[in-house]
């Protein structure tokens, strides 16, 4: 695509390349060290690549072989590239959770795409943690983005059936735990899981963002569904690099995208999808971003009428690989059709609905119509209040045991992680499957970084006599691959001073799913006096670095577990000269 005269002068990146004497003299010329051309500094635009490429995410491990192609789009199209890394979050390696980097990586990005000559970035991510923070980073400064994430890994292999990533791990442990299997089969699932490179292939967080993004219009259509290993996401990435110049001349951002219309789209999709719970958490950090009003209980008041139609682990029965056959997120979206705002914007210039007008299902078990849903409207995400969670705490319906949305029960309370899965393995552990299981200290700030460790395993006499879900309560998250009767997010965590880190092994909490009620047993009077002299549990590791910063100003779940000051945008001005 040609650019005019005036839209190269307009260009964010010839205040360096265009700039006149000793400034423009150093910007130039050390780029020519990378042997290009005089003339590719003259009004083309400069589109960045940032990968979270790194051999310590295997996630994303690809990515570097994908930003090739999207070179070629962009030369092709008439722009310059520039591929760069970002700080890369392992999901499986990362200690003590990959959340504690989401905010880093946005920053990252932030910071690399404000201080260099870029007019435009395509977004190279895969993984839970890089998509919402690419997201935020770019959203922030609102240059043209346009996101590209890396696909799901092909479906796992076990003795005849598909196996899927994270939600066959936890049934394969424990099933090892309760004595049903031994080591060989578990070893043996673990070597069939992972079959390729891309991201998880259930519907956990890393699908459910890929596509959720796709709904509100960050990707192009055709992004989220196809398997990393597929030759036709390499043409993909072709036409993103192609697509990223024309927007750059469109002067199409992220803040034309992500409108109130935009996010709600999001958090509808999620429910029909089945997503993952970990989508309210980044949602609500992007939102605020970008400054567009978004709160927890839109993410059980948007969807109430919203049926949950995909049928994928962990909530169903299949894989990513089944979902893209059946026609991916188009099929889905069609499917889905007024039930979404059909003309909000999206990166290809046209709305949601001009998109995916053609669009057809191709499996109707997989992607089923809205009469004949996998789980009914209003099984998706609910927010829960109480004395409890006075800010809120969520339960994913469409993933927990229907005869335990109704419950009283017994707290057994666990101050850390480590000392509830030291007891859990005890047989002789006082425990009734009526009992609540309650772990706290598993924040945002008390752990630090919230990991995913919500669905706690059962304890093993539980285990052993045949239960297979309990309540559980806790202030940390889960991994979209989970399952089971799984309260998470409750706010204010227990390292914040909330009620939860007053709770007694013995005392009687009540769960009404269906009213949104999580209630404690406990009078004011008692919790207050409870209350006298705390102080919160002291992280090791907490006091130096990223850690501190993070421990210093993480906001709570409620609002994203942002830091405070990276709230808001920073802008795409540029700053003063450097010689």
């Amino acid at each position: 695509m040609s650019i005019t005269n005036g839209e190269a002068a307009s260009l964010r990146s010839q205040q360096w390349f265009g700039a006149d004497g000793k400034t423009g003299f150093m910007h130039r010329s050390w780029m020519r060290s990378e042997g290009l051309p005089d003339d590719t500094f003259r009004g083309r635009p400069v589109i960045g690549i940032a990968s979270s490429w790194s051999e310590l995410t295997s996630c994303n491990i690809h990515l570097r072989a994908l930003a090739e192609h999207v070179k070629r789009g962009i030369w092709q199209a008439g722009g310059v590239p520039f591929e760069f890394p970002t700080t890369s979050a392992g999901e499986p390696l990362v200690r003590p959770t990959a959340m504690l980097l989401r905010n880093l990586i946005a920053m990252d990005l932030e910071e690399t795409l404000r201080a260099n000559p870029l007019d435009g970035v395509v977004l190279l991510a895969g993984c839970d943690k890089t998509t919402p923070a690419y997201l935020m980073g770019a959203a922030s400064v609102d240059i043209p983005a346009l996101l590209l994430t890396g696909g799901p890994m092909l479906n796992g292999r076990y003795r005849g059936t598909d196996i899927g990533s994270g939600t066959s791990v936890w049934r394969f442990t424990e099933e090892y735990r309760a004595g049903r299997i031994g080591a060989e089969e578990v070893a043996e699932a673990e070597a069939g899981m992972s079959r390729s490179q891309g991201h998880c292939m259930t519907m956990g967080t890393a699908s459910s963002m890929a596509s959720v993004a796709e709904v509100m219009g960050m990707q192009l259509p055709g992004s989220a569904a196809l398997p990393a290993a597929d030759s036709r996401r390499a043409t993909l990435a072709h036409v993103v690099g192609r697509r990223i110049v024309e927007m750059v001349a469109e002067d199409l951002r992220p803040s034309k995208v992500l409108t109130r219309e935009a996010f709600e789209n999001g958090v509808r999709a999620n429910a029909a999808l089945g997503g993952s719970t970990n989508v309210v958490i980044h949602l609500l950090a992007l939102a605020r971003r970008v400054g567009v009003p978004l709160e927890l209980d839109d993410f059980d008041t948007l969807v109430r009428d919203i049926p949950t139609i995909v049928d994928l682990m962990p909530s169903g029965r299949f894989l990513m690989e089944e979902f893209e056959r059946a026609g991916g997120v188009g099929a889905f979206v069609s499917t889905l059709g007024p039930l979404l705002h059909e003309g909000a914007l999206t990166v290809t210039g046209s709305t949601l609905g001009e998109n995916y007008a053609d669009a057809q299902c191709w499996d109707r078990e997989v992607i089923r119509t809205l009469d004949n849903p996998v789980k009914p409207a209003g099984s998706g995400i609910a927010v829960l209040r109480g004395n409890l969670a006075p800010r809120g705490a969520v339960i994913k319906q469409a993933a927990a045991a229907p005869e335990l949305m109704t419950h009283r029960g017994r707290a057994l309370v666990w101050d850390s992680l480590q000392d509830y899965l030291r007891d859990a393995d005890d047989l002789s552990l006082d425990v009734t499957p009526d009992d609540i299981l309650v772990v706290r200290n598993v924040g945002p700030r008390g752990y630090p970084g919230m990991p995913e460790v919500g669905n706690l395993p059962l304890p093993r006499s539980i285990l052993q006599a045949g239960v297979t879900d309990m309540v559980r309560i806790s202030d940390a998250r889960m991994s979209g691959t989970s399952y089971g009767t799984v309260i998470l997010h409750v706010v204010p965590e227990a390292a914040a001073g909330g009620p939860l880190a007053f709770v007694r092994t013995g005392d009687i909490i009540e769960v009404d799913v269906p009213n949104r009620r999580l209630h404690l047993d406990v009078s004011d009077e008692e919790l207050a006096a409870r209350a006298v002299g705390w102080s919160p549990v002291v992280v090791p590791g907490s006091d130096r670095g990223w850690t501190k910063l993070y421990v210093d100003h993480v906001v709570q779940a409620d609002e994203g577990c942002d830091l405070d000051f990276l709230q808001g945008a920073s802008g795409a001005a540029v700053g003063p000269q450097a010689f």
